[in-house]
Formats: structure tokens, sequence, C-alpha cells
């Protein structure tokens, strides 16, 4: 007799509900199931499901069955469950060419079909008759394939199926950039075939990746070969997106019920709990009904309203299904699998009972769960009157086979069949618990015994790399050329992998390969093919950044092991270069950044650190001498030296000296008189403003014993104490490029053979011109300038000069003019042994100039060169995927171009160098700022809130405006500053402009105890101190004097000084800020759906030339991306980015007005400008008025005076400068006159009785 509990019975009755409902759909040939009678199409994704449903039901008899009945049935539902994945696996077999075509394009066209015929296994439609691009529903079989291999079921049998699988990884590991169909087949909500990237996509694949990593698909009979590898890197890709999309689902969908497939049961993708908790709530509050879940905000899928000859719908369409969207049971299902799998007895009780009423009955008596419920045609009216009053019907596919399928596996663990650690044997159901805190292990590596023994004076005692053995040192390019072996297949014709790029979680790794142990440094010391390795301040940060990284991401078992090698580009005049150094003395103390290190000698970390096995390489016919050819392959590939032979002389001075000293060199040079040094050629795109307000800051620092003279520090902020001190300023050390000791010979002038540590000097007075400006290493001027110099003399002549030549800005000089007149590809004849060209000299000067960090013309060769920064194309997708519109060059189109999708690193630098023009040095900032960029959404995203396009150009022209007024001077000096900054530096000025911190710059200057000046004089970016900033912004609060008055009155105390530097410190603020909101595109948080609730009362919006019609309301919801994208396009059409922000703002009033529902709705057109201008003149009108400043530009007492053109205050569109520099509130703020001109404009003031009154100030 049956015992426990019936438990039998109900496993008999489980049994026979399957066969009713799930295998009566089965085909019986090939085991592929078919989600209704009318068609016989198996969907990969039905499939999945209704074999998870049999899984489970068999592993409910394997533990219970009581006799050999019992038994007999487990053994059939396992094999059932091996023949359907198997039959799922041989249909994508079939497609392993599109596997293969698809790693290299990704395109919708060589994407694996959704669904195939049960019935043969092959294709059942065309390409592109269908959506078949669908990441979720195979990486759905990759992750249950993982859970059945390792619940003991072997599905695999041969290992070409084994490579098919790792290729199928290949295929899902770039989901994260990838926009698909999704997980509703349709794209884009209006159905019109439109991709998307979806969360649902990229955080199964996540779970997919996670489930398949070190998983022997032999189980206990495989062996090294049946083992699957993913890349870690990929993974935290993939969450990082997952996070930053959360809860929206795409760009269309501001939030779906499909996404509790991916935060709960199966895939358990999010390990963030608040970001899972607020995903859930989000579903349950906005989609959650009395029959189920809506899918997704107006789905019009089976609704009465749909009209079903037509696949799409038309946009205006979509508001007329607002709240009539079926109700699903299936997402039910899910919340009460969530309650089961989380212990929430109240909520798997609650939702099991609500189930329990929507099920319909069969005529053969079962119980079954339909598709959907719909609202009757009768009933519609009724339901948008009232939402969820009215009943609704069953409708779709009955039975349902997902929700038939998950209902019975949620049956089988209410009632204790089966545990969730059955269900789900690799434990990805605790992806949420708190994990211990993670050591980071470090290995500092000196390159050679030189190194060693500079480190060894700093008392930092290390290994050599020789010393290392047996643990072999690799590049990480050469980690990147192993993996290229994986999932390699000549039979299938499969290459494997081709991802060419690596990051800080593969190479924190070990790897062992024939019994040797591989260790491998981080990519971001490869000195490759971009200067930004070459910047070791640059290094330095980006190894904290990689630390912090690794605590924040590393799930490996044992812990992450970073092997650092000190170089001779470190050093600098026989010491470990500053920051470098400042990192191993962190290192060592056992902090950095509050990240934990330990740091030892790499041989004593092996029995810590995580280890793999390159398993793919150690098959039965691999051998060492194959290792060997590996590896040196990787080498002789990888390794090779970029640096040029030297053709040029060495580098005595950068400059040629001008107060009346010369060289011998010197003097073999052309006329002196004819002589302008650094002349290179560009045309400006960077265009700001003069007249820009500027404040100077004077900081106090200890100066340096050799210094005689230094400059002031500029920047903003100012306080009692600094007003009453001179300003003192500091040097900074100049760091060494990177390059090999012998490539370029150094003179005896040169800092690293003379072995004096003070290094350090300034410019002596006299080389400042009156404003204080510093002299300038290159004078930036036309090409026509440059051809007139250097005019008459013959190519030969010229040649000769530069053989002679030993100061650097005049070899640039020359290089530059034979580039102009001949081209790159021009032989020199500079050596009489080999063909030199200009490019040989361009690329021999590029790595010189990087050598003595003279930035500037480092990036104008690399500009000329067309050097392109690594993984550029990964650095605009990380962008993109985070739902980040990028654009290159200045407003407006066509000049600026706008890249919305990933495009490949040769069409990307092609519309980089195009937008940039002639300006070859913008071109290379412009991939600095995107490599930035990039970094700071990876490390810091709050940066990023609320900006939905990243203006590359206008960001450019800001940070050059920041520095004009840092440094007091003006733009084009600024440019030519800008580009004069190391990368590092020009990291941390974006990075205080995306911040909003106050900076500061001080001038830079070293020369040789020889007295004449070898490193170039450059500015240096440094933080202003918080105190001194808190201080100034406290005594601004205090003082409220007039500026007009103050400016008026000679100050005659200490008070009146501070006072009047004060008041000056307060002009242009608010112009200021308005200006760096505007070029980052920032808007005010809820902005984009305070707009839609705008439109949503008027007839439209008119934002410059852009006209947002009411009709946008009926297609996308306020929350969607896709409405914000179209507000933001509005606005970017204004070129003026302080006019942009005023208009935000003035849209941000009217949001007030109907928030506060003062009014039914606007009966006309709301012309943003309009408002804008109205309000600025009341502002003049106050201004005459009160005697204001406006008075001096604007403003007038005198009713006939009429405003010049272009106004003298330099103000843009119309608007004067006085009012762009006023703060939002106060009595007299922006928003005030912003408010009374809506009133008057819009008749708001009409709609109120006479005896109301309106406050209009701003709360």
């Amino acid at each position: 007799m049956r015992s426990r509990r019936n438990s039998g019975v109900r496993l008999d009755y489980f049994h026979s509900l399957l066969e009713r409902t799930i295998f009566k759909n089965q085909n019986p040939v090939t085991g592929l199931y078919f989600s209704n009678t009318e068609s016989n199409d198996a969907w990969v994704r039905d499939n999945v499901y209704a074999i998870m449903a049999v899984w489970a039901l068999s592993m409910s008899y394997r533990k219970q069955a009581d006799l050999d009945e019992d038994r007999a049935k487990a053994y059939n539902l396992e094999q059932d469950v091996v023949r359907s994945m198997r039959a799922l696996l041989t249909s994508m077999i079939k497609q392993v060419a599109k596997v293969e075509k698809f790693k290299h394009t990704q395109s919708l066209e060589d994407s694996l079909h959704a669904k195939y015929s049960s019935v043969t296994g092959h294709t059942c439609v065309g390409d592109k008759e269908w959506g078949h691009l669908q990441v979720d529903a195979t990486s759905l079989y990759l992750l249950m394939l993982s859970q059945m291999t390792a619940s003991g079921l072997q599905i695999v049998f041969t290992l070409d199926e084994v490579d098919f699988i790792q290729n199928l990884v290949f295929y899902i590991e770039n989901a994260y950039r990838i926009p698909d169909y999704g997980i509703w087949e349709r794209g884009d909500k209006t159905n019109h075939g439109q991709p998307e990237l979806n969360a649902s996509s990229i955080g199964m694949a996540k779970a997919a990746m996670e489930a398949v990593n070190e998983l022997d698909l032999f189980c206990a009979r495989g062996g090294a070969a049946s083992v699957i590898h993913i890349k870690s890197d990929k993974v935290a890709q993939c969450q990082a997106i997952l996070h930053s999309m959360l809860p929206r689902e795409s760009s269309s969908k501001e939030i779906d019920a499909g996404l509790l497939s991916v935060i709960g049961f199966p895939a358990f993708a999010v390990d963030d709990e608040n970001i899972l908790n607020y995903t859930r709530d989000t579903i349950v509050s906005k989609l959650q009904g009395q029959y189920g879940c809506k899918r997704f905000l107006r789905d019009g899928y089976k609704t009465v309203k749909e009209d079903p000859a037509r696949m799409y719908y038309e946009p205006a369409e979509l508001k007329i299904f607002e709240n009539i969207e079926c109700e699903w049971p299936l997402f039910y299902v899910y919340l009460m699998l969530d309650g089961i799998f989380t212990g929430n007895k109240e909520k798997t009780s609650e939702y099991f009972d609500a189930i329990d009423e929507l099920m319909v009955y069969l005529p053969d008596g079962s119980k079954v769960m339909p598709e959907l419920y719909y609202v009757p045609e009768e009933k519609v009216e009724l339901e948008y009157r009232s939402p969820s009053s009215q009943v609704r019907k069953a409708g779709g596919r009955i039975p349902h086979l997902w929700s038939q399928a998950l209902y019975i596996i949620a049956m089988l663990l209410k009632e204790n069949h089966v545990t969730t650690g059955e269900l789900d044997p690799l434990n990805r159901r605790q992806v949420t618990e708190a994990k211990p805190d993670l050591v980071i292990q470090v290995a500092v590596l000196a390159e050679d015994t030189v190194v060693q023994e500079v480190l060894k004076s700093h008392d930092i005692f290390v290994q050599t790399v020789a010393e290392a053995s047996p643990i072999f040192i690799y590049p990480a390019r050469v980690l990147i050329h192993i993996f290229k072996h994986l999932g390699e297949n000549k039979k299938m014709k499969l290459s494997g992998n081709v991802c060419g790029e690596t990051g800080v979680l593969s190479t924190s790794m070990l790897y062992t390969l024939h019994g040797k142990i591989l260790a491998f440094v981080p990519q971001f010391l490869d000195h490759h093919q971009f200067y930004l390795a070459l910047d070791n301040d640059l290094l330095a940060d980006l190894m904290k950044n990689d630390v912090a990284f690794l605590r924040n991401n590393w799930k490996e078992l044992g812990r992450p092991t970073v092997t650092i090698t000190v170089t001779h580009g470190m050093i600098e005049n026989e010491s470990i270069q500053k920051s470098i150094l400042s990192n191993i003395r962190k290192f060592q103390t056992g902090y950095i950044n509050g990240v934990q290190i330990h740091m030892d000698k790499i041989g004593n970390l092996i029995s810590t650190s995580c280890i793999k096995r390159l398993t793919f390489l150690e098959s039965e016919h691999a051998s060492d001498a194959s290792l060997a050819l590996v590896l040196g392959q990787s080498s002789s590939q990888n390794l090779k030296s970029n640096y040029p032979q030297p053709s040029l002389p060495a580098v005595v001075a950068l400059d040629t000296p001008e107060s009346g000293t010369s060289t011998p060199q010197s003097a073999s040079s052309h006329d002196s008189s004819r002589r302008l040094h650094g002349i290179i050629s560009r045309t400006r795109s960077i265009d700001i403003e003069s007249g820009l307000p500027t404040q100077t800051i004077h900081t106090k620092f200890s100066t340096p014993k050799h210094t005689n003279h230094l400059p002031t520090v500029t920047g903003l902020g100012s306080s009692f104490e600094r007003t009453l001190q001179k300003a003192r300023s500091f040097c900074v050390g100049q760091a060494d490029s990177g390059l090999p000791g012998g490539l370029f010979p150094l003179s005896p002038l040169s800092p690293s053979s003379t072995g004096s540590s003070d290094r350090h000097f300034v410019l002596p007075e006299e080389s400042t011109d009156s404003t204080g400006m510093i002299r300038k290493v290159a004078s930036w001027m036309d090409t026509t300038e440059l051809m007139d110099l250097y005019a008459g003399q013959e190519d030969e002549e010229l040649v000769s000069q530069l053989r002679a030549c030993t100061t650097l800005s005049e070899q640039a000089d020359i290089v530059h003019y034979l580039f102009e007149k001949n081209g790159l590809d021009w032989n020199t004849h500079i050596n009489k042994e080999s063909e030199v060209t200009v490019r040989n000299l361009m690329t021999e000067l590029y790595y010189k100039s990087a050598k003595h960090r003279t930035w500037s013309l480092v990036r104008h060769a690399a500009g000329i060169l067309q050097k392109r920064v690594e993984h550029l194309a990964q650095s605009v997708t990380d962008l993109l995927v985070r739902q980040k519109q990028v654009s290159v060059g200045l407003p407006p189109e066509p000049r600026e171009r706008i890249i919305l999708a990933p495009l490949p690193p040769n069409e990307l630098e092609e519309l980089i160098y195009e937008s940039c023009g002639e300006d070859r040095s913008g071109a290379v900032l412009t991939q600095e700022l995107i490599i930035y960029l990039s970094l700071f959404i990876r490390t810091e995203p709050h940066l990023f809130t609320q900006m939905f396009r990243l203006r590359v150009g206008l960001i450019m022209q800001v940070m050059t405006s920041e520095l004009a007024r840092a440094m007091n001077c003006d733009a084009d000096d600024a440019y030519e500053q800008l580009v004069t900054l190391s990368p590092c530096e020009l990291k941390e000025l974006l990075h205080h402009i995306l911040s909003g911190r106050e900076f500061g710059v001080t001038i830079t200057s070293t020369k040789s105890s020889h007295g004449s000046t070898l490193m170039n004089r450059r500015p240096t970016i440094i933080c202003a101190p918080k105190e001194e900033v808190s201080a100034g912004l406290t005594l601004k609060r205090q003082l409220t004097r007039s500026r007009r008055k103050s400016l008026t009155r000679q100050p005659t105390t200490i008070q009146d000084l501070v006072e009047q530097e004060v008041t000056e410190d307060r002009v242009g603020l608010w112009l200021r800020r308005r200006r760096v909101d505007g070029s980052l595109n920032r808007a005010p948080a809820d902005f984009y759906a305070k707009v839609w609730k705008i439109l949503e009362v008027c007839p439209g919006i008119q934002i410059a030339r852009r006209f947002l019609s009411q009709s946008m309301t009926r297609e996308m919801t306020s929350n969607e991306f896709k409405f914000a994208l179209e507000v933001e396009n509005a606005l970017n059409t204004v070129p003026e980015p302080e006019y942009r922000q005023l208009m935000v703002e003035t849209l941000m009033v009217i949001a007030c007005v109907v928030e506060n529902a003062w009014i039914p709705g606007f009966g006309q057109v709301i012309d943003v400008a309009q408002l804008v201008n109205a309000a600025n003149n009341l502002f003049l009108g106050d201004q005459a008025a009160y005697d204001g400043d406006a008075l001096q530009c604007c403003a007038s007492t005198d009713p006939g005076f009429q405003r010049p053109h272009p106004l003298s205050c330099q103000g843009t569109a119309g608007i004067c400068e006085h009012f762009y520099d006023s703060a939002p509130s106060g009595c007299y703020g922006t928003m005030v006159y912003m408010t009374k001109a809506s009133l008057q404009i819009l008749n708001v003031a009409q709609m109120f009785e006479g005896q109301d009154r309106v406050d209009c100030r701003p709360s």
C-alpha cells in the first residue's frame, strides 16, 4: 500500500496531469513539444519549461519510489528529459554555421532559430520570417542543461557536442550589447520588428554562463576535454548592465513581468538584494491585477481592441490598450515560486489560492492553466472608466504549455515532493547571501635585476620575472591568444573564441597547463599601441580601479592574484616613479582604498589563489612542444616591439633657447629670426565664448627648496586667510614614459643621466608674460603660416637640418612640414642605409615626445598617424549598453555625429576623425575622453544620473572653458594647455567636471642642473582643499552686499577687500553651472516624466526647431526610455548649453503648475523659447526699476532703448548674461520670472477667481 502521506498517489496524479497536458503535445519521434494542436512548431523556450516539469517529476519519483513501478517511471521520465534536451541540441547543431557566423557578425539573420519543426527538428520558417534572435531562450537552454547535468543526467555524449556547447557560450556571452527580440519575440512593443537591448535576455545569459562555468558535461565520466570554460569578465559585464537597467526591461518597456524569471527561479541572476526587491515590488505595483500580471504596460496582445489582421501596431494606437491589457496567471506561478524559494509561506499560500481560482477545467476534468485573461468587448468601456472592476474571461491557449509546466513544478515544491536544492543543484538560489570579505593578493615583480635594485633602495624586496620560475609570467594578450583555441573544432568548422580582449578578472587567476603554472599581467600594463599606457600616473590610477573592481565582482573560488611588473619605464632619476611607488607602499600596508591586500612573493600565494586548468589544451595529442608553440606564437605575434629604430638625433632640449643663449646644435639650424618653436598645424574645433568670468583661488602649499618663483594657482573659491597671503604653488614630478632605456640615447644633459635628484624647477620670472600666463611650448597656427616659415628651403636642406637638430620642438616643426608638403610615405633619405619615410620619423617623434611627456606633441603625432586607442569600440559599447547615446564633434548636426549602436573599430575611428575635421589633436582627445567616460560609468555610474546623451564635443568644450576660467586666459590658450595635460590629469579634469568638484591649476616646469630647460612647462590639475571651499561658501552666505556697490567703491579695509573678492567670486557662478550642466545634458530628477505629464494636458511643446506632439503620450508611457530620448533629442537642437538649461528650468516650472492641478489643461502649444524670452524681459524690467547690473548692457530706463545685437554682455540666444547668471530661487530668481511669464503667456491667471492669490515663489 501507499504510505508517506499518500505521496505516491499525489505523484501519480501529477503524472496523469503531465500526460494529459504536456505529453500529449510531444512528438513521439523527435521528443519535441509543440505549443498547440494548430501547428507543429516547437518553441525552444516552451520546450525547456516543459522538460523542466518532467525533470522535477522524475526526481520526485526517484526520491519517493515505493514500488518497482515507481522506479520504472522515474527512469522513463529521466530518459524522456534526456531525449527532449538532445532533440533541442540536435536542432541547434544543424545550424552550427549560424553559430560560427554570429560570433563575428551578431546579425539578426545569423542567429539561431527560436522555433523548430516538432516533426523533423529542422527549421520551420525562414531567417527573416520571425524574430529569431532571442538570447534568453538559448541561455535558458544552457542554464537548464547545466542544472540537469549537475543533478546527474548526462545529456551531452560526444566531444563535438562539447565544442558546440562551448560555442553556444560564445554565442550568448555578449548579450549585454546584443539587441534581440526578447522573451515576447516582439522587440519594440509596437511590434515593428525592431530589436532592443532586453534586461531579461542579459540576466538569463549571465545566469547561464555562471551555471556552466567549469562544468564537466560528461558528469563523473568526463575528463579535461569535456569541461566548459567562460570568461568571468563577460559575466561581470552582463551584471553591470543588468543592474543599471533594472527595473526597466528595455527602451520601450519601462517594466516587464518577464523579469520575474530573471530575479527568481530559474535564473536567480540578481545578487543585489535591494535591486531584486525593488524590481519585484515595481512589477507587483504596476503590473499585478486580479487575474495575474500584465506582461508590460499597454500590451495589446489578445485584447479585443487588437487588430488580428496586422502584425504591428500604429504608435498612437498603444493608448487604447491602457488598463485593458491581458493578465497572465503565469506570473502568479512565478511569484508563488519566489515565495517557496525565499521561504515566505504567507506569500506562497496567497498566490497558491489566487492560482487555484484561476484554473480552468477541461472536459476530462483536468485543472489547467490558461494563457491569459482578457476583458470582454462589451465591458471594455467600463474597464476604461474603472480599471480592474470587470470580470474577465480566460483566453489564448488552454492549457498554456509554459504556465502548465511551471504550475506542476510549483505544486511539487509546495507539497515537498521535490526540494529547492534538487531543482537547483548548482545553488543559484543563494546568490544574494553575504560573501566573506575578500582579500586580494598582489605579487610585485621587477622586470630585471636593475629594477630590482632600484626597488631595494626603497626597502621593497621583490623577485624578478626570471626568479618567479617555475611560474611563467606573460602579458594579458598572450592569454587572449591562448583562449582563441577554446572551442575550436575543425570538423564542425568552429573557430573557437573570437574575443580579442580580456579583463582583470581573467588575469587575476593563475592557470595550469601540463603541470606548469602561468600568471598574466593586467592588460592595462601592456605598452602596445596607444600612448595611454605611457603615463605612469594613469597606470597607478588604473591599478587602484582594478583592485576596487575585483572587490565588487570577484565570485570565483580562491583569492584573486594580481601580478604587477615594475619596468624600466616606471623608473625616473634612478627612483621609482612617485605614484607607482605610492601604490606599492600601500600594498605593503595591507590596504588600498579600503580594500584588504596581501602582498607576497608569487610562489607563496599559490596555495590560496584561484587556479584554473586550461583543459582545452590538455588533449592527448598536446605535448610540451605544442604548448611551447602556442606560447611562442603568442609572444612572437604580440610581444613584438612597436618602437621604431631611431633616426633622429637625441634630444638635448625641448625648446630652442630664446634669451641669447644657443647651443652648437641650434647654430646649425636655420636663422633663429625665422624660427618659431613647436609649430604644429591644426584647425580649431573648440570655440568657447571670450570674456568668460574668471576667479582666483590661492592655495597654500609648501614650496620646494629649489623653487625660485611659482606662478599663481587659479580656480574657484576663496577664503579670508587666502586673501591676506601671497599665493604659493608646488611642482609635480615628471614621470618617464615607459620606453626601453636604450631606444633613444640620452645626452649628458638628460635628467636620466645626470643622477640629480633635484629635477623639479620652475620658469624664472622673466619667462612669463605680463598676464602671468606661462610661455607655451607649442605655438599652434595654421598650415599656411608653417608653409611660409619654411618656404624657399629645399627638402634636402631641411633633412640636413634635421640630422643636426637636437631640439624636440624643432624636430617636430621640420617633420610636420615635410608631412604637410610630401605626405607620410615620402622617403626622407635621412638614413642612407635604409628607407626612412616621414611616417617613420613621425612615429619616432611620437614615442620620443611620450618619453619626455610633451603630451601635446604626442597627441598631435598620434592624430597624424591616425592611431586608435585599444578597445575604443568596447568603450563606446560600454556607454551605449548603459542606455547612453554618444555623440562626437561639436553641434549642430551633421558636424556632430551621433552613435546609437555599437560600431566596428574601423568605422568608429573613421567617424571620429571625420567629425573632428582637421583638428587631429581633437580626434585623439575624443578617443581619450571616450575611454575615461567608459571607465567612470563602470566605476561611478552615479556621475551619469539623468544623462542620456554624452556629447563628447561639448564635454571637450566645457573642459576648455573651465580651464580658461581657472587659468584666467582665453579659449585658444586654454585649448593649447588642455592638450598638454597628461592622460591622468585629463582624466582627473573630466572627473572634476562630471562630479562638480572644484579644482585649481598650478604650473609645472623642470630644467636640468646645466641650465637648459629639458621638460615642458604645463598646467597641473589640483583639487581645492575641502575646508577652503567650504569656508569660502560660508563667507559667501554671510555677505549680502550688492556687487555693484562693491565695484563702484574703492576698498579701504581688510573687510572691504574680502567682500570685494567674494562678490567677484560669485560672478559667473550660475552661468558656469548652467553651461556645464547643459554641456553634460544633465536634467533634474524625474524631469522626463514631468514633461510627459505636461504633454498630457497640452497639444504639444515647441523646443527650438523640434515639436513634441501630445500623440507621443499615446505611444509611450511616462517612464519609458524612448520618451526620454525624444525629449532629449529636442533639447539637443539647442546649440547653446546655458540656453538649453533655461529651457529645462522653464519646463520644470510648468510641470509644477500641472502637478498642483492648478488648471485642467493648456489650450495652446507651449513655446518654451517664447517663455524664456518673456522671463528675460521681465528680469530686465526689474533690473531697470531697481538699478541692477543689467543696466550696463541690456536694460535701460529709456523707453526707446533698443538692445544691441549681438548683446554687449555676450549673452547667447538674445538672453542677457546676467539672467543666465541669476540663481533659480529667491525673490529675483530665474524661476520666479519663468513662473510670471507662464502665468501671462499661457493665461494661467485667468483660471483663478479674482479673490485667489498665487504665490510665484518656488518652494
